[in-house]
Protein backbone atom coordinates (compact mmCIF):
# COMPACT_ATOMS: atom_id res chain seq x y z
CA UNK A 1 0.00 0.00 0.00
CA UNK A 2 1.36 3.39 -1.04
CA UNK A 3 0.18 6.25 1.15
CA UNK A 4 -0.23 9.33 -1.03
CA UNK A 5 -0.67 12.72 0.61
CA UNK A 6 -1.12 15.80 -1.56
CA UNK A 7 -1.95 18.43 1.06
CA UNK A 8 -0.39 20.11 4.07
CA UNK A 9 -2.26 20.53 7.34
CA UNK A 10 -2.26 24.26 8.09
CA UNK A 11 -4.73 26.48 9.91
CA UNK A 12 -7.14 23.69 10.78
CA UNK A 13 -7.54 22.36 7.24
CA UNK A 14 -5.89 20.57 4.34
CA UNK A 15 -4.29 23.07 1.98
CA UNK A 16 -2.37 22.84 -1.28
CA UNK A 17 1.41 23.24 -0.99
CA UNK A 18 2.99 26.18 -2.78
CA UNK A 19 5.18 23.95 -4.98
CA UNK A 20 4.89 20.57 -6.69
CA UNK A 21 7.97 19.17 -4.92
CA UNK A 22 7.42 15.92 -3.02
CA UNK A 23 9.18 13.54 -0.65
CA UNK A 24 9.23 9.90 -1.73
CA UNK A 25 9.20 7.63 1.30
CA UNK A 26 11.20 4.48 0.54
CA UNK A 27 10.86 1.28 2.52
CA UNK A 28 14.27 0.54 4.04
CA UNK A 29 13.54 -3.21 3.89
CA UNK A 30 12.29 -3.50 0.29
CA UNK A 31 13.65 -0.27 -1.25
CA UNK A 32 10.19 0.25 -2.73
CA UNK A 33 7.98 3.34 -2.56
CA UNK A 34 5.61 3.21 0.43
CA UNK A 35 4.41 6.80 0.51
CA UNK A 36 4.66 10.32 -0.81
CA UNK A 37 4.04 13.72 0.78
CA UNK A 38 4.46 17.33 -0.25
CA UNK A 39 7.84 18.91 0.38
CA UNK A 40 7.16 22.08 2.29
CA UNK A 41 8.75 25.28 1.02
CA UNK A 42 9.60 28.57 2.71
CA UNK A 43 6.17 29.94 1.84
CA UNK A 44 4.48 26.93 3.41
CA UNK A 45 6.40 27.46 6.63
CA UNK A 46 5.38 31.11 6.56
CA UNK A 47 1.72 30.10 6.26
CA UNK A 48 2.02 27.54 9.05
CA UNK A 49 3.74 29.99 11.42
CA UNK A 50 1.15 32.66 10.59
CA UNK A 51 -1.64 30.20 11.38
CA UNK A 52 -0.01 29.18 14.67
CA UNK A 53 0.72 32.83 15.50
CA UNK A 54 -2.87 33.83 14.87
CA UNK A 55 -4.19 30.91 16.88
CA UNK A 56 -2.01 31.91 19.81
CA UNK A 57 -2.44 35.67 19.68
CA UNK A 58 -6.14 35.77 18.81
CA UNK A 59 -7.52 32.26 19.24
CA UNK A 60 -9.08 30.57 22.26
CA UNK A 61 -6.49 27.86 22.93
CA UNK A 62 -4.07 29.76 25.24
CA UNK A 63 -7.05 30.96 27.27
CA UNK A 64 -8.75 27.59 27.50
CA UNK A 65 -8.69 26.22 31.03
CA UNK A 66 -6.07 23.55 31.76
CA UNK A 67 -8.92 21.12 32.49
CA UNK A 68 -10.39 21.71 29.05
CA UNK A 69 -7.01 21.37 27.36
CA UNK A 70 -6.43 18.11 29.22
CA UNK A 71 -9.82 16.80 28.16
CA UNK A 72 -9.13 17.65 24.51
CA UNK A 73 -5.76 15.91 24.68
CA UNK A 74 -7.47 12.90 26.26
CA UNK A 75 -9.85 12.68 23.32
CA UNK A 76 -6.90 12.91 20.94
CA UNK A 77 -5.23 10.05 22.83
CA UNK A 78 -8.37 7.94 22.46
CA UNK A 79 -8.48 8.51 18.69
CA UNK A 80 -4.80 7.66 18.27
CA UNK A 81 -5.11 4.64 20.55
CA UNK A 82 -7.71 3.32 18.16
CA UNK A 83 -5.20 3.65 15.33
CA UNK A 84 -2.21 2.29 17.28
CA UNK A 85 -1.65 -0.73 15.04
CA UNK A 86 -1.94 1.38 11.92
CA UNK A 87 0.64 3.82 13.30
CA UNK A 88 2.97 0.94 14.12
CA UNK A 89 2.59 -0.53 10.62
CA UNK A 90 3.36 2.83 9.03
CA UNK A 91 6.47 3.28 11.15
CA UNK A 92 7.68 -0.21 10.25
CA UNK A 93 7.21 0.79 6.61
CA UNK A 94 9.04 4.11 6.83
CA UNK A 95 11.67 3.48 9.54
CA UNK A 96 12.18 -0.29 9.27
CA UNK A 97 11.61 -0.77 13.00
CA UNK A 98 10.67 -4.41 13.74
CA UNK A 99 6.94 -4.84 14.21
CA UNK A 100 7.05 -5.73 17.90
CA UNK A 101 9.10 -2.64 18.71
CA UNK A 102 7.01 -0.38 16.48
CA UNK A 103 3.89 -1.13 18.47
CA UNK A 104 5.53 -0.85 21.88
CA UNK A 105 8.22 1.83 21.61
CA UNK A 106 6.83 3.90 18.77
CA UNK A 107 3.04 3.81 18.66
CA UNK A 108 1.96 2.87 22.20
CA UNK A 109 4.71 4.95 23.80
CA UNK A 110 3.55 8.00 21.86
CA UNK A 111 -0.01 7.60 23.09
CA UNK A 112 1.32 7.09 26.63
CA UNK A 113 3.13 10.43 26.41
CA UNK A 114 -0.08 12.07 25.27
CA UNK A 115 -1.99 10.46 28.15
CA UNK A 116 0.63 11.73 30.58
CA UNK A 117 0.35 15.35 29.47
CA UNK A 118 -3.44 15.16 29.27
CA UNK A 119 -3.47 14.23 32.96
CA UNK A 120 -0.71 16.69 33.85
CA UNK A 121 -2.64 19.58 32.33
CA UNK A 122 -5.55 18.82 34.65
CA UNK A 123 -3.52 18.59 37.87
CA UNK A 124 -0.62 20.99 37.35
CA UNK A 125 -0.74 24.23 39.35
CA UNK A 126 -0.30 26.95 36.72
CA UNK A 127 -0.63 29.58 39.45
CA UNK A 128 1.09 29.26 42.80
CA UNK A 129 1.37 31.48 45.86
CA UNK A 130 4.82 31.24 47.45
CA UNK A 131 6.59 32.84 50.36
CA UNK A 132 9.33 35.33 49.48
CA UNK A 133 11.75 37.58 51.33
CA UNK A 134 9.41 40.54 50.95
CA UNK A 135 6.16 38.66 51.49
CA UNK A 136 3.92 36.44 49.43
CA UNK A 137 4.58 35.97 45.71
CA UNK A 138 2.19 34.97 42.96
CA UNK A 139 3.91 32.78 40.38
CA UNK A 140 1.99 32.38 37.12
CA UNK A 141 3.12 29.94 34.44
CA UNK A 142 1.99 31.01 30.98
CA UNK A 143 2.32 29.39 27.55
CA UNK A 144 5.43 30.42 25.64
CA UNK A 145 3.70 30.94 22.30
CA UNK A 146 4.38 29.31 18.94
CA UNK A 147 6.51 26.17 19.21
CA UNK A 148 8.50 24.77 16.29
CA UNK A 149 8.71 21.02 16.90
CA UNK A 150 11.41 19.39 14.74
CA UNK A 151 11.39 15.60 14.85
CA UNK A 152 14.00 13.04 13.71
CA UNK A 153 13.38 9.86 11.75
CA UNK A 154 14.30 7.18 14.31
CA UNK A 155 11.29 7.48 16.69
CA UNK A 156 9.08 9.85 14.75
CA UNK A 157 5.66 9.32 16.35
CA UNK A 158 6.87 8.95 19.94
CA UNK A 159 9.07 12.06 19.80
CA UNK A 160 6.34 13.99 18.02
CA UNK A 161 3.93 13.22 20.82
CA UNK A 162 6.45 14.14 23.52
CA UNK A 163 6.88 17.57 21.94
CA UNK A 164 3.38 18.31 20.70
CA UNK A 165 1.44 17.08 23.73
CA UNK A 166 3.63 19.03 26.18
CA UNK A 167 3.24 22.22 24.13
CA UNK A 168 -0.53 21.80 23.80
CA UNK A 169 -0.96 21.03 27.49
CA UNK A 170 0.76 24.32 28.30
CA UNK A 171 -1.51 26.26 25.92
CA UNK A 172 1.00 26.75 23.10
CA UNK A 173 0.41 26.33 19.39
CA UNK A 174 2.64 24.15 17.23
CA UNK A 175 4.27 23.90 13.84
CA UNK A 176 5.37 20.28 13.49
CA UNK A 177 8.21 19.58 11.05
CA UNK A 178 8.60 15.81 10.52
CA UNK A 179 11.70 14.33 8.90
CA UNK A 180 11.74 13.86 5.10
CA UNK A 181 12.49 10.15 5.62
CA UNK A 182 9.49 9.56 7.90
CA UNK A 183 6.63 12.03 7.37
CA UNK A 184 3.80 9.50 7.02
CA UNK A 185 2.94 8.99 10.69
CA UNK A 186 2.63 12.78 11.14
CA UNK A 187 -0.32 12.70 8.76
CA UNK A 188 -2.12 10.25 11.04
CA UNK A 189 -1.65 12.74 13.86
CA UNK A 190 -2.97 15.57 11.67
CA UNK A 191 -6.03 13.49 10.77
CA UNK A 192 -6.66 12.78 14.45
CA UNK A 193 -6.26 16.46 15.37
CA UNK A 194 -8.77 17.32 12.66
CA UNK A 195 -11.19 14.67 13.91
CA UNK A 196 -11.02 15.83 17.54
CA UNK A 197 -11.54 19.43 16.49
CA UNK A 198 -8.77 21.60 17.85
CA UNK A 199 -9.12 25.32 17.09
CA UNK A 200 -7.70 26.24 13.66
CA UNK A 201 -3.96 26.81 13.67
CA UNK A 202 -3.24 25.11 16.99
CA UNK A 203 -1.46 22.22 15.22
CA UNK A 204 0.14 22.57 11.79
CA UNK A 205 2.16 19.93 9.92
CA UNK A 206 4.76 20.74 7.26
CA UNK A 207 7.34 18.14 6.14
CA UNK A 208 10.47 19.94 4.96
CA UNK A 209 14.16 19.53 4.23
CA UNK A 210 17.08 20.95 6.18
CA UNK A 211 17.14 24.35 4.47
CA UNK A 212 13.43 24.97 5.01
CA UNK A 213 13.73 23.68 8.57
CA UNK A 214 16.35 26.35 9.23
CA UNK A 215 13.88 28.93 7.93
CA UNK A 216 11.40 27.66 10.52
CA UNK A 217 14.01 27.88 13.29
CA UNK A 218 14.86 31.47 12.37
CA UNK A 219 11.28 32.58 11.74
CA UNK A 220 10.43 35.70 13.78
CA UNK A 221 6.97 34.31 14.51
CA UNK A 222 8.36 31.33 16.44
CA UNK A 223 8.83 31.69 20.21
CA UNK A 224 10.33 28.30 21.09
CA UNK A 225 12.22 25.60 19.19
CA UNK A 226 12.20 21.97 20.30
CA UNK A 227 14.68 19.84 18.35
CA UNK A 228 15.77 16.22 18.53
CA UNK A 229 18.53 15.12 16.18
CA UNK A 230 22.23 15.25 15.52
CA UNK A 231 24.70 17.24 17.59
CA UNK A 232 25.92 19.15 14.52
CA UNK A 233 22.40 20.28 13.63
CA UNK A 234 21.79 21.12 17.28
CA UNK A 235 24.79 23.46 17.28
CA UNK A 236 23.40 25.35 14.29
CA UNK A 237 19.97 25.61 15.90
CA UNK A 238 21.41 26.81 19.20
CA UNK A 239 23.41 29.49 17.38
CA UNK A 240 20.36 30.60 15.39
CA UNK A 241 18.20 30.83 18.51
CA UNK A 242 20.92 32.72 20.37
CA UNK A 243 20.72 35.54 17.84
CA UNK A 244 17.26 36.47 19.13
CA UNK A 245 17.62 34.91 22.61
CA UNK A 246 14.87 32.46 21.63
CA UNK A 247 13.98 29.59 23.91
CA UNK A 248 15.34 26.28 22.66
CA UNK A 249 15.36 22.68 23.86
CA UNK A 250 17.88 20.29 22.29
CA UNK A 251 18.01 16.50 22.66
CA UNK A 252 21.05 15.43 20.68
CA UNK A 253 23.30 12.44 20.12
CA UNK A 254 24.89 10.09 22.60
CA UNK A 255 27.64 7.54 23.05
CA UNK A 256 26.46 5.74 26.15
CA UNK A 257 28.48 3.09 27.94
CA UNK A 258 27.35 -0.20 29.43
CA UNK A 259 29.78 -0.98 32.26
CA UNK A 260 30.12 -4.51 33.58
CA UNK A 261 31.75 -4.95 36.98
CA UNK A 262 33.78 -7.98 37.98
CA UNK A 263 30.87 -9.48 39.94
CA UNK A 264 28.39 -9.17 37.05
CA UNK A 265 26.02 -12.10 36.56
CA UNK A 266 26.73 -12.67 32.88
CA UNK A 267 23.61 -14.73 32.25
CA UNK A 268 21.65 -11.58 33.03
CA UNK A 269 24.05 -8.83 32.07
CA UNK A 270 25.08 -9.94 28.59
CA UNK A 271 21.55 -10.31 27.13
CA UNK A 272 20.69 -6.88 28.53
CA UNK A 273 23.87 -5.38 27.08
CA UNK A 274 23.08 -6.87 23.68
CA UNK A 275 19.57 -5.47 23.76
CA UNK A 276 20.80 -2.06 24.90
CA UNK A 277 23.24 -1.90 21.99
CA UNK A 278 20.88 -3.00 19.23
CA UNK A 279 17.43 -1.52 19.92
CA UNK A 280 15.88 -0.20 16.69
CA UNK A 281 18.91 -1.55 14.80
CA UNK A 282 21.20 0.68 16.85
CA UNK A 283 19.38 3.81 15.69
CA UNK A 284 18.63 5.08 19.18
CA UNK A 285 20.37 7.95 20.97
CA UNK A 286 20.48 6.02 24.26
CA UNK A 287 21.95 2.85 22.76
CA UNK A 288 24.83 1.65 24.90
CA UNK A 289 27.37 1.17 22.15
CA UNK A 290 30.48 1.00 24.35
CA UNK A 291 30.73 -2.15 26.46
CA UNK A 292 33.33 -1.73 29.20
CA UNK A 293 34.44 -5.11 30.55
CA UNK A 294 36.97 -6.13 33.24
CA UNK A 295 39.97 -7.83 31.66
CA UNK A 296 39.25 -10.91 33.76
CA UNK A 297 35.85 -11.29 32.04
CA UNK A 298 36.80 -9.95 28.64
CA UNK A 299 37.11 -13.16 26.64
CA UNK A 300 33.99 -14.78 28.08
CA UNK A 301 31.90 -11.66 27.51
CA UNK A 302 33.16 -11.31 23.94
CA UNK A 303 32.30 -14.95 23.21
CA UNK A 304 28.81 -14.54 24.65
CA UNK A 305 28.08 -11.30 22.78
CA UNK A 306 29.49 -12.72 19.54
CA UNK A 307 27.23 -15.76 19.86
CA UNK A 308 24.23 -13.54 20.50
CA UNK A 309 25.02 -11.28 17.53
CA UNK A 310 25.56 -14.26 15.23
CA UNK A 311 22.16 -15.74 16.07
CA UNK A 312 20.02 -12.58 16.04
CA UNK A 313 17.38 -12.71 13.34
CA UNK A 314 17.87 -9.93 10.79
CA UNK A 315 15.26 -9.46 8.11
CA UNK A 316 11.73 -8.36 7.21
CA UNK A 317 10.64 -5.93 9.95
CA UNK A 318 7.00 -6.88 9.42
CA UNK A 319 7.79 -10.47 10.49
CA UNK A 320 7.05 -10.78 14.24
CA UNK A 321 10.07 -13.08 14.61
CA UNK A 322 12.51 -10.47 13.29
CA UNK A 323 14.78 -8.96 15.94
CA UNK A 324 16.75 -6.51 13.80
CA UNK A 325 15.45 -4.59 10.83
CA UNK A 326 17.28 -2.48 8.27
CA UNK A 327 18.84 0.93 8.70
CA UNK A 328 16.57 3.76 7.64
CA UNK A 329 18.25 4.65 4.35
CA UNK A 330 21.09 3.90 1.96
CA UNK A 331 22.82 7.02 3.28
CA UNK A 332 22.64 5.74 6.85
CA UNK A 333 24.01 2.35 5.80
CA UNK A 334 26.92 4.07 4.06
CA UNK A 335 27.61 6.01 7.26
CA UNK A 336 27.66 2.85 9.38
CA UNK A 337 29.80 0.94 6.88
CA UNK A 338 32.17 3.90 6.82
CA UNK A 339 32.63 3.64 10.58
CA UNK A 340 33.20 -0.10 10.32
CA UNK A 341 36.03 0.62 7.89
CA UNK A 342 37.39 3.35 10.17
CA UNK A 343 37.43 0.95 13.12
CA UNK A 344 39.49 -1.57 11.17
CA UNK A 345 41.86 1.14 9.94
CA UNK A 346 42.40 2.26 13.53
CA UNK A 347 43.41 -1.25 14.58
CA UNK A 348 40.23 -2.63 16.11
CA UNK A 349 39.30 -6.20 15.25
CA UNK A 350 35.89 -7.46 14.12
CA UNK A 351 34.81 -10.42 16.23
CA UNK A 352 31.56 -10.95 14.34
CA UNK A 353 29.65 -9.18 11.58
CA UNK A 354 31.08 -6.30 9.62
CA UNK A 355 29.24 -6.81 6.35
CA UNK A 356 25.79 -7.11 4.82
CA UNK A 357 23.64 -10.20 5.43
CA UNK A 358 24.33 -12.65 2.60
CA UNK A 359 20.72 -13.83 2.39
CA UNK A 360 19.20 -10.35 1.97
CA UNK A 361 19.71 -8.88 -1.47
CA UNK A 362 17.36 -5.93 -0.95
CA UNK A 363 17.07 -3.40 1.82
CA UNK A 364 19.54 -1.33 3.80
CA UNK A 365 20.71 -4.12 6.09
CA UNK A 366 23.98 -4.39 8.00
CA UNK A 367 25.09 -7.31 10.12
CA UNK A 368 25.33 -6.64 13.87
CA UNK A 369 29.04 -5.93 14.27
CA UNK A 370 31.19 -6.49 17.34
CA UNK A 371 34.58 -4.78 17.64
CA UNK A 372 37.29 -5.87 20.09
CA UNK A 373 40.77 -4.45 20.74
CA UNK A 374 39.15 -1.04 20.94
CA UNK A 375 40.97 1.86 22.56
CA UNK A 376 39.20 4.90 23.98
CA UNK A 377 41.09 7.16 21.58
CA UNK A 378 39.50 5.51 18.52
CA UNK A 379 36.71 7.24 16.61
CA UNK A 380 34.45 4.21 16.96
CA UNK A 381 34.77 4.62 20.73
CA UNK A 382 34.08 8.36 20.68
CA UNK A 383 31.66 9.15 17.86
CA UNK A 384 28.01 8.19 17.57
CA UNK A 385 27.66 5.64 14.76
CA UNK A 386 23.88 5.14 14.95
CA UNK A 387 23.90 1.58 13.68
CA UNK A 388 24.57 -1.98 14.69
CA UNK A 389 28.14 -1.51 15.94
CA UNK A 390 29.23 -2.37 19.49
CA UNK A 391 32.75 -1.74 20.79
CA UNK A 392 34.16 -3.80 23.68
CA UNK A 393 36.69 -1.88 25.76
CA UNK A 394 38.71 -3.77 28.36
CA UNK A 395 39.64 -2.15 31.66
Amino acid sequence: MIREHEKLYIGGGWVDPTTNATFDVISPSTEELVGRTPEGAHADVDRAVAAARGAFDHGPWPHTSPEERGARLGRLADVLRGRAQEIADVITDEVGTPASLSLMAQSAAGVMALDYYAKLARRHEFTDVRSGMMGKLLVVQEPVGVVAAIVPWNYPFYLTMCKVSAALAAGCTVVLKPSPETPLDAYILAEAVDEVGFPPGVVNVVPADREVSEHLVRHPGVDKVSFTGSTEAGKRIMAACAESVRRVTLELGGKSACILLDDAVLDLAVPMAVQAATINSGQTCVCQTRLLVPRSLHDEVVDRVADAFATMRVGDPHDPATQLGPLVSARQRERVEGYIAVGQDEGAKIAVGGGRPADLDRGFFVEPTLFVNVDNSMRIAQEEIFGLVLSVIAY
